[in-house]
């Protein structure tokens, strides 16, 4: 299982949410690329980068700060935020990224999503309160199930789909299990959890289920909860 450290961008600056509120954001750094060179020099392999304003605005808002971690380490890196057309993916991947996350266009334009994914190294966000899925930044809340989004994009050649509690988010509650092993369940894909991780032992029961394939750890980084260098030797 892999551990993918979070950067979330606002502002240009290293932020956390509590349940995706903007309102709520905590600075834990305005120097991002340093935080990803820790990253690496304590051994991940890969960085969970999300753009918080691009997520609203639909747009690359915090793009030369994406561009300044690129270029500060190897990681492999995963972005999402305000990814809803082809020009925007080929920018990121030609920028450096490794795989883009689309969230809301899975949502209202799954078809896309899938051409993509023929072409491009592509992961589904899907966000979800109470079990329905959640776009624009989190600032909208469907009719869908995730459990349905999910399932559309089985065979679909989507790499992972990255599921998120959204009523977790940065609450350093425990990860929902119960829902990644669904998501995982109902699209066959790998699956990244998401959302409330508090300590080692939610990435030890996650190690336990099928077909979770990593784990998105933020907040209990930050707030000294997960020593990351060895939650890390754990997945080796």
């Amino acid at each position: 299982m892999e551990i993918f450290p979070a950067i979330d961008l606002k502002e240009g600056k290293a932020v956390r949410l509590s349940k995706g509120v903007m309102s709520s954001a905590k600075i834990y750094s305005d120097r991002p690329e340093e935080l990803a060179r820790k990253f690496e020099d304590l051994g991940a392999k890969w960085l969970h980068l999300v753009d918080l304003d691009g997520a609203f605005a639909g747009e690359a808002i915090n793009l030369k700060t994406v561009e300044k971690i690129v270029r500060a380490t190897n990681l492999k890196i995963e972005l999402g935020g305000g990814i809803r057309n082809e020009e925007r993916i080929k920018n990121y991947i030609n920028s450096g990224i490794t795989r883009v996350i689309l969230g809301s266009i899975a949502l209202k334009d799954p078809d896309f999503v899938k051409e993509a994914a023929k072409k491009y190294r592509v992961a589904v966000g899907i966000d979800a309160v109470d079990g329905y899925v959640a776009t624009e930044g989190w600032a909208d809340v469907s009719t869908m199930k995730a459990t349905d989004l999910a399932l559309k994009f089985a065979d679909a050649g989507v790499e992972a789909i990255i599921c998120t509690d959204i009523g977790k988010d940065g609450m350093l509650s425990g990860v929902n299990v119960e829902f990644t092993v669904d998501i995982a369940r109902s699209s066959g894909i790998d699956t990244i959890a998401s959302g409330g991780v508090k300590d080692i032992g939610d990435i030890i029961a996650l190690q336990k289920t099928e077909r979770v394939f990593g784990v998105i750890v933020g907040k209990a980084y930050y707030e000294g909860r997960i020593d990351l260098k060895e939650a890390l030797k754990l997945t080796i």
